[in-house]
């Protein structure tokens, strides 16, 4: 990693950090740190399962239930059942009691004014140039909190995307999609040795999918690869199709194909720009107009 992009981050952490009183120790006059101040926001009016609340945070278990004790112990939030009648009592949710909605809106109104601080000093022109650079800013942030690794295709969060997968190529292919129709993946196919499964997940929640069959004596095969609309136009769907090549290249193979229906332009586009080539029809999938191939690099030493 080149020094001076690693430089530029730690300088504007250090600008951000300064600029939005993350080193006060009561975050917008609200009498508590900053820590305390996001959990109260994210539980907010609504309520919310401690689980969900640890996941979106990324904290660890035992920090976020000392902040959640502090808040209890301040009379702004209680953490029980979810259901206090024949529920789960494993499902916990934090939620706000009187005084915490009353502090909560106290906080909505603050960051109102906080916000427009920052604007206020600039002109037109600047605080449309700051606003559109955040959005960026925030855009490449959340591409780099995904996080994409093997997942075993019976888990759950796998099969969500499996079936969200599903539910978008019927949407827009020409006749819908049956699975019946498609060339079958099995759950066998996708598991080491025989291939893998990647699952893409942003704050513990699957956002993506892709799989690669490393079939013996011929080619690797990329299967449903899929992206949630939440994380689209991020290059998550480029960053999984690139881990399922190096995946296929550490193994021995030396090519991966894949096949794609007309009305997917996007993925057509990214394989275009990853490196593939049109060839000729290598099965018979039932939805497929377009079949590809690439070389791959064999992996460093």
């Amino acid at each position: 990693m080149r020094s001076d992009l690693v430089a530029a981050v730690r300088r504007f952490n250090r600008t951000v950090t300064q600029r939005v009183g993350a080193l006060d120790d009561g975050y917008m006059a609200s009498g508590r740190p900053l820590a305390q101040a996001r959990l109260l926001w994210e539980i907010g009016p609504d309520g919310a399962e401690v689980a969900a609340l640890r996941a979106r945070l990324a904290l660890d278990s035992g920090y976020l239930s000392r902040l959640l004790r502090t808040l209890e112990g301040d009379g702004l939030v209680t953490v029980g059942p979810a259901d206090r009648v024949g529920g789960d009592a494993r499902v916990r949710v934090a939620t706000l009691t009187e005084a915490g909605r009353t502090e909560w809106s106290q906080l909505d109104e603050r960051s109102d004014e906080f916000a427009w601080s920052i604007l206020a000093p600039l002109t037109g022109q600047r605080r449309e140039q700051l606003v559109t650079a955040m959005a960026q800013v925030e855009r490449l942030l959340v591409a780099s909190m995904v996080v994409v690794g093997p997942c075993p295709p019976s888990d759950p969060r796998a099969r969500a995307c499996l079936r969200a997968y599903a539910r978008d190529v019927a949407r827009r292919f020409d006749d819908g999609f049956d699975p019946a129709l498609s060339n079958p993946v099995h759950d066998e196919e996708l598991v080491p040795p025989a291939g893998v499964l990647l699952l893409a997940t942003l704050n513990s929640e699957p956002v993506g999918c892709g799989a690669v069959k490393l079939h013996p004596g011929a080619p690797a095969e990329i299967k449903r690869v899929w992206v949630a609309d939440t994380v689209r136009g991020l290059g998550i769907g480029r960053r999984i199709l690139g881990d399922l090549e190096r995946y296929a290249a550490t193994r021995g193979w030396a090519s991966v194909r894949l096949d794609t229906n007309r009305n997917l332009t996007e993925a057509i586009a990214m394989y275009h720009s990853a490196g593939y080539r049109e060839i000729e029809p290598y099965n018979n999938e039932h939805f497929a107009h377009h079949w590809f191939e690439k070389q791959l690099q064999p992996p460093p030493g």
